[in-house]
């Protein structure tokens, strides 16, 4: 996809503004974008931000069977809580769990191919109606993030937009205070990234926030961002 000359101008124009990328991408590719939401320890902003736009936008979460029974209360309780009117729970081909990983224990020995069967797969299928979506990664997140462009175009001819790129956790954890914004009750417990419940794990102090995915491997994100750009 290619973005109309005006429409890119626009979203340049808005700099690095989250609420004013955001109404230039919700209002000028209606119909065209969803958001993309792990609905995790820094999910409520963006999801309060969007929602001020636009409650119908499609708001997508992967809905992988391995998540902390905490992450799908907290789900529904921000769904409710911001009135968000289109969350789809995408979730793996029943045939291809049985298939490719009948005891649910892939993760264990072969992660990136769980990450490809239930994230990666049901998200390429879900975003076929889209040109472009809307992620929450934040260059404050990892080293392996510190570059990260506003706007950016994927391998699959469609375009990544990051609102929310150069907040800080401290930024954060302020407007969450200040919209009186639901948490995600993990992150009392240590757990600043959260992900599917077998491969997350606590953090320790002034350790990196992702430090706790995939403790141990040299994996570092779960696909769906590791498209090179065409």
């Amino acid at each position: 996809m290619r973005i109309d000359a005006d429409i890119g101008a626009e979203l340049k124009q808005a700099g690095e503004n989250a609420s004013e990328v955001l109404r230039v991408a919700l209002t000028r590719l209606r119909g065209r974008i969803a958001l993309v939401s792990s609905f995790g320890a820094e999910s409520a902003v963006m999801l309060a931000l969007a929602a001020e736009i636009d409650p119908a936008v499609p708001v997508l979460f992967l809905e992988t069977g391995q998540h902390f029974p905490e992450t799908l209360a907290y789900r529904q309780e921000l769904a409710r809580v911001l009135n968000l009117r289109d969350v789809r729970d995408l979730q793996p081909a029943k045939k291809q769990i049985m298939n490719r990983d009948p005891e649910g224990q892939l993760w264990a020995f072969d992660p990136d191919a769980c990450c490809a069967l239930r994230k990666v797969e049901p998200l390429d299928e879900a975003m076929i109606p889209f040109d472009a979506w809307i992620t929450g990664r934040k260059r404050s997140q990892a080293a392996t993030r510190q570059g990260l462009p506003v706007v950016e175009a994927t391998g699959d001819g469609k375009i990544k937009i990051n609102p929310l790129i150069s907040w800080t956790p401290r930024e954060l954890d302020a407007e969450m205070t200040r919209r009186n914004l639901p948490r995600h009750p993990l992150t009392l417990r240590g757990y600043p990234s959260i992900g599917c419940a077998p491969c997350t794990r606590p953090v320790g102090e002034g350790e990196d926030p992702r430090k706790g995915r995939w403790a141990g491997q040299s994996k570092t994100e779960c696909g769906i961002h590791v498209r090179a750009a065409g």
